[in-house]
């Protein structure tokens, strides 16, 4: 059973990429949002540190630039940090406009300071050499999201469908000739999870904004929702993905049975939390000049280097440093969460351990969000825009999402305006598309096989696609993962669709697009480190690997 819908603006993902570009087209266009689960439910409500913006009288753009710059190994767009990083304040002045309530700022007398510039409190994570991180004490995310979700519900011209997931895009390259311009994106078709029902969405515009694919890795800190849904969707129709081998793995998860995804935010080491093996010997320094505070992508090595060296499963973030009371007013969430698993963080070390955490590629867009196909944007986590290059430097994902909103709103309602001038009815620019055909699949009997199929790529990209690389690794992964894909895409066309499958099929073609990444780079550079190529080309000589 099938049903149609038509919009002007189809958004997928409702995480604060999609919800800030939502707002915008609703102001002069009727759209669509679809998220697979809760609207609630995405990474970016278990985003701890905060957004990185110049905001203090103490910084720079100059000085955040840099920072990127060197953060991302040689590898970021000039072109795109400059602008994210300039157009930073003014669009977290509209979060706060949206209600978002990031933590005030004290003076010396205890009451909220009144200088703009000076109005909130600051954190420094590691990479950064000022305070720029705008923060909601360790849960900014969450007020964000918070935030954002109020001002969705009360638009009239936002249709929110939850518990639906894309399944392909429909795009004009699908046998689909007889409108006006080749490679276009014409809509997708979603399945409502609930009834199993198709739905065809016809839409003008198309924004990805599904966030990443943290799950193709059996540790992540990532919410079950990130499973490269955008990112797979956009390769089966023909966009470009670009820098998949660079995932980063954040250094510090909560390193305990019962915390499968639990973070520990960088900000603590920027207010002096220091790492530790676990007989109490701090050894970042050894590793690095700015130590605890160092770039993600080389905390991350140091750590899994200092576990193999002594067969030990985690290292110890000591947080004595910091005053208790401190501690528990600026990371309330942290310590709390803790304290549920038996770590007092006031005066007992936490148990951490690296963890993959951010896709820092994905579907390759330009300055305006566009990407290699007509009518289809990519927004937040789910695109690769250039600005964290071979590494993301800390609290910029949040401050990219609210930039490249903002960019895919101008540039897609400038194509919007001029669609209507050359074709008034939607009828005419927009014919009906083909429904979806079930052919003869059938109900699925079991998932026995998706839950081990599922685990199998899990497993298989940590321990062969993970931290440290070889080509042997990574030739005997992409073996097994082109077995797998027979038997996956067997599923896929003997069955009826479900969430489950549609997540394992799109799991399969990330991690497949990782390795493939991973095994053009001949060097060794930010996030990927291979001991077949440890050295980095000359900076003049780094390109972008594109699929």
């Amino acid at each position: 059973m099938t049903k149609s819908l038509k919009t002007p603006v189809l958004i997928l993902g409702t995480g604060i990429a999609g919800l800030s570009a939502a707002l915008k087209f609703a102001d002069h266009y009727q759209v669509i949002v679809a998220c697979k689960s809760d609207p609630a439910e995405g990474a970016t409500r278990y985003a701890q540190g905060g957004i990185a913006s110049v905001w203090s009288k103490q910084d720079s753009f100059d000085e955040h630039i840099s920072d990127t710059q060197i953060a991302g190994a040689g590898l970021c767009h000039s072109k795109i940090v400059d602008l994210c990083v300039k157009e930073g304040p003014a669009r977290v002045q509209e979060l706060i406009n949206l209600g978002v309530e990031f933590t005030r700022a004290e003076n010396s007398t205890g009451t909220p300071a009144t200088d703009p510039a000076e109005a909130f409190d600051l954190h420094q994570e590691g990479g950064h050499g000022q305070r720029r991180i705008l923060h909601a004490d360790d849960l900014t995310g969450w007020a964000i999201e918070k935030a954002l979700l109020a001002q969705i519900k009360k638009h009239p011209k936002i249709q929110v469908l939850d518990e639906h997931i894309a399944i392909d895009l429909i795009t004009e390259g699908k046998g689909l000739k007889r409108w006006r311009k080749p490679e276009r994106c014409l809509g997708a078709y979603l399945l409502d999870i609930r009834s199993n029902q198709i739905i065809t969405v016809s839409a003008q515009i198309t924004v990805l904004a599904t966030g990443g694919a943290g799950k193709v890795y059996l540790y992540t800190s990532n919410p079950d929702t990130s499973t490269g849904d955008g990112i797979a969707v956009a390769h089966r129709a023909g966009a470009r993905v670009a820098n998949l081998e660079f995932m980063q793995f954040h250094p510090t998860c909560l390193f305990h049975p019962g915390a499968r995804t639990f973070l520990i935010s960088e900000a603590l080491r920027g207010e002096g939390a220091v790492l530790k093996t676990l007989s109490g010997v701090e050894f970042m320094k050894n590793h690095h000049p700015m130590g605890s505070l160092a770039p993600r992508d080389i905390v991350a090595r140091a750590i899994d280097i200092e576990m193999k060296r002594s067969g030990n499963k985690h290292v110890w973030l000591d947080c004595s440093k910091i005053p208790a009371d401190e501690l528990k007013r600026k990371f309330p969430n942290i310590y709390e969460n803790c304290l549920k698993y038996g770590i007092d963080i006031t005066h007992q070390p936490i148990p951490v351990v690296p963890a993959a955490h951010y896709t820092c590629g994905g579907v390759l867009v330009d300055e305006n969000a566009q990407t290699t196909i007509d009518s289809l944007y990519a927004i937040g986590e789910v695109a690769c825009t250039g600005l964290h290059g071979a590494n993301r430097l800390a609290s910029n994902s949040l401050l990219e999402a609210v930039v490249f909103s903002h960019r895919a709103f101008q540039h897609g309602k400038a194509a919007l305006a001029q669609a209507g001038s050359l074709a008034d009815d939607f009828e005419l620019s927009h014919p009906p598309l083909p429904e979806w055909k079930t052919g003869q699949a059938v109900e699925i009997e079991e998932q026995i096989d998706i839950a081990a199929n599922w685990h199998e790529i899990r497993t298989l990209m940590w321990n062969y696609v993970g931290i440290v690389r070889s080509n042997r690794r990574l030739e005997r992964a992409l073996r097994r993962l082109t077995l797998l894909k027979s038997e996956i895409n067997s599923h896929y066309w003997e069955f009826l669709l479900n969430k489950d499958l549609i997540e394992l099929r799109n799991l399969l073609t990330v991690a497949e697009l990782i390795v493939q990444c991973a095994l053009l780079r001949k060097e060794s550079r930010g996030l990927h480190y291979t001991v077949d190529y440890p050295q980095k080309l000359p900076d003049q000589e780094a390109q972008d690997t594109v699929l």
